[in-house]
């Protein structure tokens, strides 16, 4: 071979090289950031090109896909009855991409994920067709469609716990949004989307696990375990050290009970029962600030919650003597989700032990082989089973005959206590009716409640967690009850 040939020949070959390795490098090397790059068309177009899983409700999804016309995206994703269930799923939409379990579990419901790798890989030789696997909720169809009705047109939450695996059996926020509306790329999804954005009553907000409120006296439940775990009292009908007027610690204020009832010494189970804040608010003082924090510790606040959905933290803090004592009967900077004080109300349920909450019960293959299965988890102790039963005691006093009596469900024992939290600069805007309870039968406790409402069409004095909460949480126990029979 002539030199100006070789030359040729070896600038081909290095060519050749540079060619190869360009190529390994981006089909290897830089495969996944192409991949995830928001730019690169062609994985979108095959994410939307087969049919995606569904998220299923006792046995039936409650999702589904349609053909998409005059779009390169074959399919999109629709809802049945969304505004009940999108607090649960979130959305999946061609344009902004998707929420909560709609982004989390993406890749069994788009049948992208490793798990799936032995049904794709079996389709790659049968020539089935290629769809997502399915998702099944912990969610009960009667509970949340009985929490979805309750709140109706008010502005709230509704969370339910199984107490004794931590399932999360209902999870609803109103005013909610339809999440088809928004599932395609056309200018109408995303006008649709903006509507929803600039609505001043935040519809995409899920207030179930994204809102924080001041839970007002449901908190006094935190509180009284705290005082029973660390000795400051032992029994629930003993007088406590409580005097009336009870002047709040390092300032010239007096701590006001609602209605001028008797509370000057009343017992634990009294002080829950009429719901005493002078009791409460003298006993996160006597505890103090750091105590109190351990307390909600145990019971989940301070912290992100997974469910696997993120829950944000709940806050107890940090504080000084008078802002601890107001703490402590859930005013000052005390916030809590809903979900939260289900969880609360789900320990006392549950002799004192708090499950981890999930929403995720089984992940499915397209084939509906079972794929992962979740085993329920102790998250934590926060009181001794003894001291749990006390509580119990005092939270079953308060629906018998004192402010939760609109809980009550004939032949089931109910727990709960009622909450009327100030809300706004000098309790200046309308206050939050709250309400947390459980439900026992033969078997244990099924069920946990938190309710929350913002009702602001309501007359100020109309609004109380008896009055407006405690309704919509017997009827979500009533329904879970009533699925079991």
């Amino acid at each position: 071979m002539n030199k100006p040939l070789r030359r040729i020949a070896v600038f081909c070959g290095v060519l050749i090289l540079a060619l190869l390795v360009r190529v390994n490098w981006l089909q290897y090397v830089r495969a996944d950031e192409l991949n995830a790059n928001e730019h690169n068309r062609r994985v979108q177009i095959e994410r939307y090109a087969h049919e995606r899983g569904n998220i299923i409700v006792d046995g039936n999804p409650v999702t589904g896909s349609v053909e998409t016309k005059g779009s390169d995206f074959k399919y999109k994703r629709v809802w049945k009855n969304g505004p009940m269930w999108a607090p649960v799923t979130g959305y999946s939409s061609q344009a902004f991409d998707a929420s909560q379990l709609e982004s989390i579990e993406d890749g069994i419901l788009t049948g992208n994920s490793d798990q799936l790798f032995f049904n794709r890989t079996l389709s790659l030789f049968t020539g089935g067709k290629k769809t997502g696997g399915n998702i099944v909720t912990t969610l009960n169809g009667a509970a949340q469609k009985a929490a979805f009705k309750g709140l109706g047109d008010k502005k709230g939450a509704v969370a339910a716990i199984d107490p004794q695996t931590g399932a999360i059996l209902a999870l609803v926020s109103t005013p909610s949004y339809d999440p088809s509306v928004f599932a395609g790329n056309s200018l109408k999804d995303a006008d649709a989307r903006q509507q929803l954005l600039k609505d001043k009553d935040k519809p995409m907000l899920n207030r179930a696990l994204r809102e924080t409120y001041p839970p007002g006296s449901t908190f006094k439940v935190v509180t009284a375990a705290a005082a029973l775990e660390n000795g400051l009292y032992t029994g629930i009908d003993e007088p406590t050290k409580s005097p009336l007027p009870y002047r709040l610690p390092l300032t010239t204020g007096n701590l006001e009970n609602e209605g001028n009832i008797p509370c000057e010494n009343a017992s634990l189970r009294e002080a829950l029962r009429v719901s005493c804040n002078t009791v409460f608010g003298k006993i996160s003082d006597d505890l103090g600030n750091q105590k109190m924090i351990d307390q909600a510790n145990k019971f989940g606040f301070n912290k992100e919650i997974f469910t696997p959905v993120r829950a944000d933290a709940s806050v107890y803090p940090k504080d000084n003597r008078p802002q601890n004592a107001m703490a402590g009967i859930g005013q000052a900077s005390n916030r809590a989700t809903p979900l939260q004080m289900a969880m609360v109300a789900a320990a006392v349920a549950n002799d004192g032990k708090l499950m981890q909450p999930y929403m995720v019960a089984e992940r499915k293959a397209p084939n509906l082989d079972v794929i992962y299965t979740h085993e329920k988890e102790q998250l934590s102790q926060p009181l001794s089973g003894e001291n749990a039963q006390k509580l119990q005691q005092m939270m079953e006093t308060v629906v018998k005959n004192g402010t939760g009596q609109r809980a009550e469900i004939p032949g089931v024992t109910v727990g709960g206590k009622t909450g009327t939290a100030q809300h706004g600069l000098n309790n200046s805007e309308k206050p939050y009716a709250w309400f947390i309870s459980y439900a026992k039968t033969d078997s244990g406790s099924p069920v946990a409640v938190a309710v929350v409402v913002e009702d602001g069409q309501a007359n100020r004095d109309d609004i109380s967690g008896g009055g407006l909460a405690a309704p919509i949480a017997q009827a979500v126990m009533k329904a879970v009850i009533d699925s079991k029979k």
